[in-house]
C-alpha cells in the first residue's frame, strides 16, 4: 500500500525561518553597530570641524568701511564731505536670474542709461562672496518706500544707508581736490585689498588721490547672524573701523572764489602761492566740472560731452596745461644778464621797432611798431621792449639762459602733491639735438629771450618762479597740504627737500628788478598801470603775451581778424606787498589778448581777496594799550 503524500515539512520551514531571522537580526545589529560608531565619530571626535561648518552657515565676518577723511581750507572752509545716503544693493549669490532682479527693480525706480551696464562690470569683478554689490545711489523716500514694501518678493536685495563723497563747492575746486569714483580691478591691485573689502571709491584725481593713503582710513569688520535668506538677524561681535584722517590744506577759499569769478567764462589758469612756505592759496582751472558727477559714476551722454568739448573742462591748466610764458620772463631775463656781464642797468640801447642779426634780412619786431626810442634795462622790463631783449638773449647764449632759469623752476616738475604735473620745456643746444636731433640757430635764442619758440612752462611754473623772485632767490616747493588731523590732533606736514637757494654774485639785482616790476604797475607808463587804480598796496608785476601761431614778416597782428581759438594768450605774473611779500600769482588766460589788460585784473582781484582782509584787520587792531 503507497505511503499518503506530504504537503508541508513544518521542521525544516521553522529552520529556515530561523535562519532568516538570526541573519536579519545580525545585519540590523552591524547595522546599528555601525551607525552608532559613526555617530561616536561625528558626535565627539568630529565635534569640532561640524559645529564650525555649522556655524559658518549662519555667522558670517563683514567688512565694515571706515569713514573717508573730511578735507578742510586754511580757515576751517568745508571742501570735500561725506553725506548720508541710500542705495539699492544686491548679493549675486542670493538673487538668482541676476536679469530678472535687476527688471523688477526698474520696474519700481529709475535706472539710467548705463547703471546696468557699470552694475554687471562691477559684479564682475574680484570681490567677497555675499558682499552686497550697489545697483544705484542717492535714492530718495518715495523709491525707499516702494523698494521697502516689494523686497520680500526680491531675495538679494537690500536697501543700505552709507556715507557717500560730496563736494560743496562742485566745480570750483575739480581740479585741486580732485574727486573719488569706484575702484576698479586695477586699483585694487595697487592698494590693500582687505582694508578696500568694504570700500566702493578710491581717490581718482587732485589731493584725494595724492592722499588716498591718509583719506581712506582702516577697515573694520563685524562677526553676524544670519537667516537662510542671508539677512542678518545678529550682531555677534564688532570691531570698529577707523576712519580716514582729515587734511587742512594752505587753499585760501575766499581767494580762490576771487579767481574763479574773475576769469569768469573764459579758459584759463591761475594759482596763488605763499612765497614764505610754498603753500597753494588758490587754484583754478576753467573750465571745470562738478566733481559729483564722477562719485556715483557719470552717465555716458554727461561724461562724453566733457570729453569732446573744445573748452577741456576735464584738463587741468594749472600743472597739465604748457604754454610759452612770454614776457613774464624778462625779469629772470634781465637780473641773468646783469649777472653775466652781458648788460647793466644804466646800459641804454636804440629801439627802431625791431632787431636784426648780422648777416640776416630777418626783422625781430617789438610789440610797439615803432618801438620805444632809447631804453636802459629799467625801462625794458615796465615797457617790455622786445628788442631790448632780443639783443641781450642774443649776447647771453641760450646756454646761459638755460643754466640761470633752470633753478627757477622750469623746464623740470615742481613736485607739487598733485599727480600728472608736466614739466614744461626750458630749452638749450644739448634738449633740441636730444629730442629733435638739430642744431641749435641764433634766431632761436632772440625768441627764446621773450619766453616765446620752443620755451613752455605751467601755470604753476610761473607762479614758483614768481615766489622766488619775491623771495630774493628763496627756493620754496609748493604744497596743497598743509596739516594732518589724526583723531583730533593736528599735525603740520614737513617741509619738503629743496635745492640750494638762488645766491647772485650782487643781491641789489634782486631790489633793482623788483623795483621795476613795481613800475610795471605803480609807473604811468608801465604796462599794467591801469591796476594800480585804488589799490592799496604796492605790487610788483609783470605782463605778458604768447603767441599761438606765427605771423608772416610782413603781415600785422589783427585780433579781430582772427579765431578766438588762435588768438595770443594772455599772462600776468605778480607779487605783494613788495616790502614784505605774502602772495605771488600767475595767471593765463587762452587766447586772451593783453596781458596787463586782461590777465592782469583777476591778479589783481586775487592779491585784492587774500590781502585786504588781512589789511583791515591790522588798521582795526590797536598797536598798544595807553598806560594808566
Amino acid at each position: 500500500m503507497a505511503k499518503p503524500a506530504t504537503f508541508k515539512d513544518h521542521y525544516r520551514e521553522t529552520r529556515i525561518f530561523r535562519f532568516r531571522a538570526l541573519v536579519a537580526i545580525t545585519v540590523v545589529l552591524v547595522a546599528m553597530l555601525v551607525l552608532v560608531i559613526r555617530l561616536f565619530y561625528l558626535q565627539i571626535y568630529q565635534h569640532e570641524t561640524y559645529s564650525t561648518k555649522a556655524d559658518s552657515n549662519r555667522i558670517s565676518k563683514h567688512p565694515i568701511a571706515p569713514n573717508r577723511g573730511l578735507i578742510f581750507d586754511r580757515n576751517g572752509v568745508l571742501l570735500a564731505d561725506n553725506q548720508p545716503t541710500y542705495s539699492v544693493s544686491i548679493i549675486k549669490e542670493l538673487a538668482g536670474d541676476i536679469d530678472q532682479t535687476i527688471e523688477s527693480i526698474g520696474n519700481l525706480i529709475t535706472l539710467r542709461e548705463g547703471t546696468t551696464k557699470r552694475f554687471k562690470k562691477r559684479l564682475a569683478q574680484r570681490r567677497r562672496p555675499y558682499s552686497e554689490v550697489p545697483l544705484r545711489y542717492r535714492l530718495n523716500e518715495e523709491e525707499i518706500a516702494k523698494l521697502s514694501v516689494n523686497l520680500h518678493n526680491m531675495p538679494g536685495v537690500s536697501i543700505e544707508a552709507s556715507l557717500v563723497r560730496s563736494y560743496p563747492h562742485k566745480n570750483a575746486l575739480a581740479h585741486t581736490i580732485g574727486y573719488v569714483g569706484r575702484i576698479n580691478e586695477r586699483e585694487l591691485k595697487k592698494v590693500n585689498a582687505n582694508n578696500y573689502s568694504a570700500t566702493e571709491h578710491i581717490g581718482k584725481t587732485g589731493v584725494e588721490r595724492f592722499y588716498e593713503n591718509q583719506l581712506h582710513g582702516q577697515v573694520g569688520f563685524q562677526t553676524v547672524e544670519t537667516n537662510a535668506r542671508g539677512k542678518i538677524t545678529r550682531v555677534l561681535d564688532r570691531e570698529a573701523p577707523t576712519p580716514g584722517d582729515n587734511l587742512h590744506l594752505y587753499l585760501d577759499w575766499a581767494t580762490q572764489q576771487a579767481a574763479i569769478k574773475a576769469i569768469g567764462d573764459r579758459r584759463g589758469a591761475a594759482i596763488a602761492i605763499d612765497p614764505n612756505t610754498g603753500g597753494i592759496l588758490a587754484f583754478a582751472s576753467m573750465p571745470a566740472f562738478d566733481a559729483n558727477l564722477f562719485v556715483t559714476g557719470i552717465d555716458y551722454k554727461s561724461y562724453k560731452d566733457l570729453q569732446e568739448s573744445r573748452a577741456r573742462p576735464l584738463f587741468n591748466r594749472g600743472i597739465q596745461g604748457q604754454y610759452p610764458p612770454g614776457s613774464t620772463i624778462k625779469p629772470i631775463i634781465a637780473i641773468a644778464g646783469v649777472e653775466k656781464g652781458t648788460t647793466n642797468w644804466e646800459r641804454k640801447i636804440y629801439d627802431p621797432g625791431w632787431y636784426k642779426l648780422e648777416n640776416d634780412d630777418h626783422l625781430y619786431r617789438d610789440w610797439k611798431k615803432y618801438g620805444h626810442g632809447m631804453v636802459d634795462l629799467d625801462k625794458a622790463i615796465m615797457r617790455s621792449c622786445d628788442t631790448y631783449f632780443y639783443e641781450l638773449a642774443h649776447n647771453l647764449g641760450i646756454d646761459n639762459i638755460h643754466d640761470f632759469m633752470a633753478p627757477f623752476g622750469f623746464g623740470t616738475r615742481t613736485n607739487i602733491d598733485l599727480v600728472s604735473e608736466k614739466p614744461g620745456i626750458l630749452p638749450s643746444r644739448f634738449w633740441k639735438k636730444a629730442t629733435k636731433s638739430q642744431p641749435w640757430y641764433p634766431g632761436e635764442t632772440l625768441i627764446a629771450g621773450i619766453g616765446q619758440g620752443y620755451m613752455l612752462a605751467t601755470p604753476l611754473q610761473l607762479a614758483v618762479s614768481t615766489a622766488i623772485l619775491a623771495n630774493r632767490g628763496k627756493i620754496i616747493a609748493p604744497r596743497m597740504v598743509q596739516s594732518i588731523e589724526t583723531d583730533g590732533y593736528i599735525a603740520d606736514l614737513p617741509t619738503p627737500e629743496k635745492s640750494n637757494d638762488i645766491i647772485l654774485k650782487d643781491p641789489t639785482n634782486w631790489v633793482k628788478a623788483i623795483a621795476s616790476m613795481e613800475k610795471v604797475v605803480h609807473n604811468p607808463r608801465g604796462t599794467a598801470y591801469k591796476l594800480s587804480k585804488g589799490i592799496q598796496y604796492r605790487m610788483a608785476g609783470k605782463s605778458g603775451t604768447a603767441q599761438v601761431f606765427t605771423i608772416k614778416q610782413d603781415e600785422k597782428y589783427d585780433a579781430s581778424k582772427i579765431s578766438e581759438w588762435h588768438r595770443d594768450h594772455a599772462l600776468f605774473v605778480a607779487f605783494a606787498p613788495i616790502e614784505k611779500p605774502t602772495i605771488a600769482v600767475a595767471v593765463i588766460i587762452e587766447n586772451g589778448g593783453g596781458g596787463g589788460s586782461n590777465a592782469g585784473p583777476v591778479a589783481r582781484a586775487m592779491i585784492d581777496a587774500y590781502l585786504l582782509p588781512q589789511l583791515a584787520n591790522a588798521n582795526t587792531t590797536p598797536s598798544s594799550q595807553e598806560k594808566p
